[in-house]
């Protein structure tokens, strides 16, 4: 059972006691009838062969509330294109697949080349996008809300708590983002644990408050892949292709929505999904990737805000970094000890240890070139340069699922 302790400049909606499911999913069947809910899922067909989408596909086919469902599927032949179809045919809600390696969806990426935009490499972050270009052609949802496909632990109540705050009208907020508990026999999500939050309040001590760093602090788990949004923030967001895409997204939501319009809710007890390797001695691949494009991802944002970052600064950034997560590793440890939980001090170390040598990659690499974050644009400024381009993205997909 959750506390319901408020902290940080957004609102909390904790998991107070066992809640009414039904209750919940009652009142979003009625909030959906002026406010409806797009549901966008960024997928690998590979996750089609995995554990965890046959349990999302048999939860959503008890969902009555979702207006449409967006799956963007990376990765995929035509005939892996039209087996995912069937995968998806047990669920009622109406069901479009966009077929990210489909001769229509890259004759529009090959638009977008011609037209001077770069939307980036394939992954999640431009599977997002597209997916909310498709619901904005569309113009049938004033909600998107977006899940992982690799969720094993999955349940349907995820999804509506996750929905609710957003497509509540009485609650007037813009953007809900998920947290939870990743605890197995041991604790994991170390990127997070040991090195997004120890790094901010690093930055915190070296340049002083400052309202972007507050904001992410907040945020019980800045990385995890599900949230909920109005449409409008799917047109005026620009978001990180690479694996930015979590703070970056949040970054653009504080730059145009007030914190009071922001909140995270519990969505789950517990959730487990696939685990990247560490690959410490690989910084094109693994944690190591991951961490090095949150820390630029981070950097470039405090940069455009105000804040000057130098040589020197970088090097006390390490120091202090490193002396955060020391202390957060002796915090962990006792947390896991009441727990019952599996801790092992050395591997925890290891990772700092890996996460310090990415921030130092990370570093060096803002400072040759500060502006290489990888942002692709928003759809305001895509639709305004290319009249037509939600037809054209409509048309395309409506006939690939013909």
């Amino acid at each position: 059972m959750s506390d319901f302790y408020q902290t940080g400049v957004i609102t909390t909606l904790h998991q107070l006691g066992k809640t009414s499911l039904e209750r919940i999913e009652a009142e979003l069947c009625d909030f959906a009838r002026t406010r409806p809910i797009a549901l966008a899922l960024p997928a690998l067909y590979s996750e089609f062969e995995g554990p965890a989408m046959p349990g999302i596909v048999q939860e959503l086919a008890k969902v009555k509330y979702l207006n449409e469902i967006v799956l963007v599927l990376d990765k995929a032949s035509e005939a892996e294109f039209q087996r995912a179809r069937e995968f998806m045919s047990p669920i009622s809600t109406e069901v479009r697949i966009i077929h990210n390696d489909g001769k229509r969806i890259s004759a529009i990426y090959e638009t977008f080349a011609r037209n001077g935009f770069s939307v980036g490499e394939r992954g999640k972050g431009r599977s997002a996008w597209i997916a909310y270009g498709y619901v904005l052609a569309r113009a049938r949802s004033g909600v998107i809300a977006l899940h992982d496909c690799d969720i094993v632990t999955y349940s349907r109540e995820m999804l509506a708590r996750l929905c609710y705050p957003v497509a509540n009208p009485n609650l007037d907020y813009a953007f809900c983002k998920g947290y939870y508990s990743r605890i197995s026999s041991k604790m994991n999500g170390r990127v997070t644990r040991l090195l997004v939050t120890p790094m901010i309040r690093a930055l915190q001590q070296l340049i002083g408050p400052h309202a972007f760093l507050a904001f992410l602090d907040s945020f019980r788990y800045p990385l995890s892949g599900e949230f909920s949004m109005i449409t409008e923030l799917a047109r005026v967001n620009r978001i990180p292709w690479d694996w930015g895409l979590e703070v970056g997204s949040l970054a653009e939501v504080h730059r145009n929505y007030s914190p009071r319009r922001v909140c995270q809710v519990d969505i789950a007890a517990n959730y487990e999904h696939k685990h990247q390797v560490l690959s410490a001695d690989d910084a094109s691949k693994g944690l190591m990737k991951m961490t090095v494009d949150i820390c630029k991802s981070i950097f470039r944002t405090l940069a455009s805000e105000g804040v000057v970052f130098s040589d020197g600064l970088f090097k006390s950034l390490l120091v202090s970094y490193l002396r955060q997560a020391e202390d957060t590793i002796m915090k962990y440890e006792a947390d896991a000890a009441i727990n019952g939980l599996r801790f092992d001090r050395n591997e925890e170390a290891t990772a700092v240890e890996a996460f310090t040598r990415a921030i130092a990659m990370a570093a060096q690499a803002f400072e040759e070139n500060p502006m290489a974050t990888p942002l692709i644009p928003n759809w305001n400024r895509v639709s305004s340069a290319i009249p037509g381009i939600f037809d054209m993205l409509k048309l395309a997909v409506d006939e690939d699922n013909k």
